[in-house]
């Protein structure tokens, strides 16, 4: 395993893939220097965004939510961000276009997941910036009053959780999943970016990796939980065609659901005549729950929520899903442990976003590994900074012989 630190960007980089025994050798080796970090203020600094696409406008929603001033935001096309309606009262600027003494006494957010964040940061410090931090290591400060999770810094983990995590390892399909794991746990453990040139991250194929798209057959059945604004609905439609026999778009977000309903109707008759939308919170039991509404992509079920929705699980639906996709900002090992009827009885592809909350980490794998019967586990990572990470269950069955 040929590794090389590069100082102040703390990556990393391997030249192999491991098996079950090194990668849990790094793993113990990351756990070493976790807790790594902690939330970061402003502290009466400027706060900057970099970047001005999809999260940098989720980060400047979180922030007007949670009353942290912007003071603007950086962008390398910032002429075709200026003028756009979420940023309307702030600068948009290029990187050049800001001023030397306000870029030193500044916090700069970066708001930008699909590209690796050790060298863009050293290449921002370089550049004056005064403090360069990931956007959701400055989210992670305001939990209390907005749920958004994609921060969190994993605790330390004990002797039992370390055997845990071996059973995890041990558990995946391919080395290529240990690694994956290995680049999500050591950013959460230690605030490291670990790279395996071999398995890069992939931002395009997310819930559609070739593994998947293989082992897809005749009349799929899909059950979209988390279907936000439907944006994945034409894509499943076009990476299954006319073997898409039928898809439950399911989103609780009343304001999410008016979208969804509203692009429903632009959508092709043929793919609009086989999609029901449903209006359901998903949990591990039926139940009233606090829902935290109006976040876009981060409403959820939380403590903060003044919403009272009654959660249902997937087994109370009685579908019969072939495919079931969750990214549900946290509440994906609830909705698979309310779904365990379903996914005895009917087989399907499971699908899951891990990386809003530390049971993704162990709790969500282990899961999936403990009562599947006969499934191959992967995982994939599609985003950096800790994000994007997903755990692909695919039964056996439907693997190519």
């Amino acid at each position: 395993m040929d590794a090389a630190f590069s100082g102040l960007s703390a990556a990393r980089t391997f030249h192999a893939l491991p098996g079950p025994a090194t990668a849990l050798a790094l793993l113990c080796d990351a756990n070493r220097r976790a807790p790594a970090g902690e939330p970061v203020a402003a502290q009466g600094r400027d706060l900057w965004l970099y970047g001005a696409g999809n999260l940098g406008r989720l980060a400047r929603t979180h922030c007007d939510a949670v009353g942290q001033p912007i003071a603007g935001v950086i962008d390398r096309n910032a002429d075709a961000h200026r003028g756009a309606p979420e940023w309307a009262g702030l600068p948009v600027l290029r990187p050049d276009e800001v001023p030397s003494d306000a870029k030193s006494q500044a916090l700069l957010a970066v708001s930008v997941v699909t590209v690796p964040f050790a060298p863009l940061r050293d290449q921002l410090l370089a550049d004056g910036w005064g403090e360069v931090v990931p956007f959701y290591d400055v989210a992670e400060g305001f939990r209390h009053l907005h749920p958004l999770s994609n921060g969190w810094f994993a605790s330390s983990l004990g002797q039992a959780a370390l055997e845990d995590a071996g059973d995890v390892l041990n558990g995946f399909a391919d080395d290529q999943s240990r690694a994956h794991y290995l680049r999500f746990a050591a950013w959460r453990l230690a605030r490291e970016e670990w790279d395996f040139p071999e398995v890069p991250v992939t931002t395009g194929d997310r819930f559609f990796i070739s593994e998947v798209l293989g082992a897809l057959r005749p009349g799929e059945r899909v059950l979209d939980g988390g279907a936000h604004h439907g944006e994945l609905v034409p894509r499943f439609f076009e990476a299954f065609g006319a073997g898409m026999e039928r898809l439950w778009a399911i989103e609780p977000d009343p304001g999410s659901l008016g979208v969804l309903k509203a692009a429903s109707e632009t959508w092709p008759a043929d793919l609009r005549s086989r999609v029901a939308i449903l209006d359901e919170v998903l949990s591990d039991r039926p139940g009233p729950v606090s829902f935290h509404h109006g976040l876009g992509y981060a409403s959820q079920i939380a403590p903060t929520g003044q919403m009272k929705r009654d959660a249902t699980t997937i087994d109370t639906l009685g579908l019969d899903p072939t495919i079931i996709k969750l990214h549900l900002e946290g509440g994906e090992l609830a909705a698979l442990k309310g779904a365990r009827e379903t996914i005895a009885r009917h087989r399907p592809i499971l699908i899951a976003t891990v990386y809003h909350d530390a049971a993704g980490l162990i709790e969500t794998p282990l899961h999936l590994m403990r009562t599947l019967e006969d499934y191959a586990v992967s995982m994939r990572t599609h985003g950096y900074c800790g994000t994007g990470a997903v755990v692909y269950a695919i039964p056996k069955e439907r693997l190519p012989r």
